[in-house]
């Protein structure tokens, strides 16, 4: 009730969350315009930074570097002048004999703390400038001249320390800095150098550290100034695509008449967007509305924003849809309607109500005027005479008259609006039990048509329908019983003239057709007679030429290939050669039973095949065929075999049986792959003998089965192929079992095999006969 009471009081204090908090705060607003300013400068700062750091770490170092040299050309000054005193007193008291034991001892004795550290060498020469001692004892030096180890010409050798220290060996690669000073008597120069690479090793060791540290601390501001970039860049694209969706969004809420709002509902405070402002025609701002701002813009008699806000607070309801009006700037109302949704910020107990409203005075303006055309349309419906409906796209009922409802005998239940087509005519107590078309085809419901239906009261009812633009149909009827009574008369005294004109018409018909088609048939009969028998004989003619003139070639070309095969009057030379005799004599004897079978079939479709059927022995002519088809049988490692009675007599042509065995054996074997079977089963059946052929060959296909027995036909055509053949095996087959008084079968399965079956009649079946 507390927050209630802030709802009403209106009240100012408190923050703001979300988005109107950030526009609210002018800091921010100037944070947001230096903020280009700051992504440009914060680079260049860092490097700038990076420079400065790097220049004075280089000048440090390079004093550093002045600073070490400068302490080693002390510190070997020193030393040289230290010991040349020192070796200088002591060398009038070294001995002739161990003279250079003595002058090392001396030395050695001479070297003040830490001389000979960090690299240094001290070389004691003679008068003449060869180096007697060393220390650190040195034995590559000893035996050599001075001016060997410091270069010719050099000042050191000449001036003596008033040359001071001195770089030496810098053309060597291994350059050092020295020094000597000239000592009297039996001694000549006592000379202190030391190795650059000694006395500035720890200056070597600060610098690689110096430019490690460098080298991290610039790669990390880098990375860090990298990242920043990287994440200014972001944020200004992200900005620059909030700025680019947030006008799009306003663009899209302006157009779509629609706009966004935030309810505070703790403190009464709302945030409208500007597209809101200009559906009530007012100047957008971005101040945050009171509560009582709003409430003066409602209509009181649409909605209570207190009882609203009262009813989210306690309820715990999270979404509102709410139609209102609110007074547009030109004092008219506009009517709204809001669909909202409280949210409230994670760790804030602070909810608001965030939602669009949408402009919805047409559509409100167009419902009522809706409203006032559909109850003019029921009061026009009504005053019709005729049976009026509507139905809409869904085939449901729009609206009805009365007339359409006391028509059917429909209760008040079963015309609400809404209702399937289905249901109000499942409750119609007079429904449609003939339909018959006015015009054109059958109607379809809901096509455009017009057709009359009977009632079950026997009533007739002349309907139009028409299809309307949203899809629904209106359907119109009209009572024309009594016009129907009276055209049912008419049509049936019209159809009883009608049909006995038709059947006089058919009887005068159908005899003229029947002279025409017996004169037509005489003449195509006479017609074609002639041109069979023309026919017949040139092709008897021709396959007698043809015979003449293709065996008497082909036997001699098989004859003199057999001879040449069998190399009977000597060797022919190469083994290639007996092959091509072989292949010669293969395709001459191919050829000459292709040419048999062609003078076979032409001899049996002339009707002049002699057949001289007798009582013979099936086993003899069974066993015949069965020798002479095994050679080829073994060549393919398929196994031949036959099962028959003994004693089995047919009545046959001996050649014809021998034949027709032979064709059907030959197939299964061509066909059938390597390592089969072709089994020839012999059977006694109601007085025939059933000779049955099986093998495990390819198979035919149903479809090519009836077509097999026709002469010159393959199931494989020229092109695809894989066994020679006339195709007329099978056809002179069936042909010779049929002039013999039986008949073949043939069946098969595809990958399995086929079976081919023929009858013969017995011996004393065909006496009988």
């Amino acid at each position: 009730m507390r927050r209630l009471a802030q709802i009403t009081a209106g009240k100012k204090s408190g923050t703001l969350t979300g988005h109107i908090r950030l526009l609210a705060q002018p800091t921010y607003q100037r944070l947001l315009r230096t903020e280009p300013l700051f992504r440009r400068l914060i680079p260049v700062l860092c490097l700038v930074f990076i420079a400065s750091l790097a220049v004075y770490r280089v000048l440090e170092l390079s004093f550093d570097y002045q600073d070490v040299e400068l302490q080693a050309r002390d510190e070997i000054s020193l030393i040289a002048s230290v010991l040349s005193a020192r070796v200088g007193s002591e060398e009038s008291q070294l001995p002739d004999v161990g003279y250079r034991s003595a002058l090392q001892r001396v030395l050695a004795d001479a070297l003040p703390a830490g001389a000979t550290g960090e690299g240094r060498v001290i070389l004691v020469t003679d008068p003449t400038g060869l180096i007697v001692a060393s220390a650190p004892l040195q034995t590559e030096f000893e035996g050599q001249m001075i001016a060997d180890v410091f270069g010719p010409s050099q000042p050191l050798t000449v001036f003596g320390a008033r040359a001071g220290v001195l770089t030496i060996n810098k053309d060597s690669g291994n350059p050092a800095l020295a020094t000597v000073h000239h000592l009297s008597g039996r001694l000549g120069m006592v000379a202190v150098m030391q190795p650059e690479k000694d006395i500035f090793a720890e200056w070597r060791g600060d610098v690689s550290a110096n430019v490690t540290l460098f080298v991290g601390t610039a790669t990390v501001l880098l990375v860090l100034v990298y990242g920043f970039f990287s994440q200014a860049t972001r944020a200004e694209q992200a900005d620059e695509i909030y700025a680019a969706t947030r006008a799009r969004i306003d663009t899209a809420l302006a157009h779509g008449r629609c706009g966004l709002f935030d309810w505070d509902l703790a403190r009464g405070r709302v945030f409208w967007s500007a597209s809101l402002y200009d559906m009530l025609g007012r100047e957008p701002k971005d101040d945050i509305l009171g509560f009582s701002e709003i409430s003066e813009l409602t209509h009181a008699d649409d909605i209570d924003l207190y009882a609203l806000a009262e009813s989210l607070l306690t309820s715990g309801e999270t979404t509102v849809d709410r139609m209102f009006r609110m007074r547009h700037a030109n004092g008219s109302w506009v009517w709204l309607r809001a669909r909202g949704e409280v949210q409230t910020e994670p760790g804030r107990s602070e909810p608001h109500l965030i939602g669009i409203c949408i402009d919805v005075t047409e559509q409100h303006e167009l419902a009522e005027q809706s409203r006032t055309a559909d109850l003019r349309l029921r009061d026009a419906i009504e005053t019709i005479s005729e049976a009026f409906v509507l139905w809409n796209s869904d085939n449901e009922l729009v609206i009805c008259n009365s007339n359409y409802q006391s028509l059917h005998n429909l209760p008040d239940s079963a015309v609400r609006p809404g209702t399937p087509y289905t249901k109000v005519m499942a409750a119609a107590r007079n429904s449609h039990i003939t339909t018959i078309p006015a015009r054109g085809p059958a109607p379809i419901a809901g096509s455009n048509a017009s057709y009359e239906a009977q009632l079950d009261d026997d009533r007739w009812l002349q309907i139009s329908e028409r299809r309307t633009k949203d899809g629904g149909f209106v359907s119109v009827g009209t009572d024309i019983t009594a016009l129907k009574r009276q055209e049912e008369r008419l049509m049936e005294s019209e159809r009883r003239l009608i049909a006995t004109i038709s059947d006089l018409r058919k009887s005068r018909q159908t005899l003229e057709m029947q002279a025409q088609q017996l004169v037509e048939l005489a003449e195509k009969y006479s017609e074609e007679k002639t041109n069979a028998e023309n026919a017949n004989r040139a092709k008897s003619e021709f396959l007698a030429n043809i015979s003449h003139e293709l065996r008497t070639p082909l036997n001699a070309i098989i004859g003199f290939s057999d001879i040449m095969d069998k190399s009977m009057f000597g060797p022919i030379g190469s083994e290639r050669y007996a092959e091509y005799c072989r292949d010669i004599y293969d395709s001459g004897t191919y050829l000459l039973n292709v040419i048999n079978d062609i003078l076979d079939m032409s001899k049996i479709e002339a009707g002049r095949m002699d057949m001289n059927v007798a009582a013979l022995d099936a086993g003899t002519v069974i066993d015949e065929a069965i020798r002479i088809i095994r050679a080829p049988a073994q060549e393919k490692s398929i196994d031949v075999t036959c099962t028959m009675p003994q004693g089995l007599v047919i009545a046959a042509d001996r050649r014809a049986l021998k034949q027709v065995l032979l064709n059907l054996l030959s197939n299964g074997v061509k066909f059938t792959p390597d390592s089969g079977q072709v089994r020839l089963t012999v059977t006694q059946r109601g007085g025939m003998a059933r000779f049955e052929i099986k093998d495990t060959g390819i198979g035919i296909r149903k479809a090519d089965i009836e077509r097999l027995a026709q002469p010159f036909v393959q199931v494989e055509n020229q092109f695809t192929k894989t066994h020679k053949g006339s195709g007329l095996g099978l056809a002179i087959a069936r042909s010779l079992v049929e002039l013999q008084g039986g008949a073949l079968t043939l069946a098969s399965v595809p990958g399995q095999g086929t079976t081919v079956t023929f009858t013969l009649p017995l011996a004393q079946e065909a006496h009988a006969a």
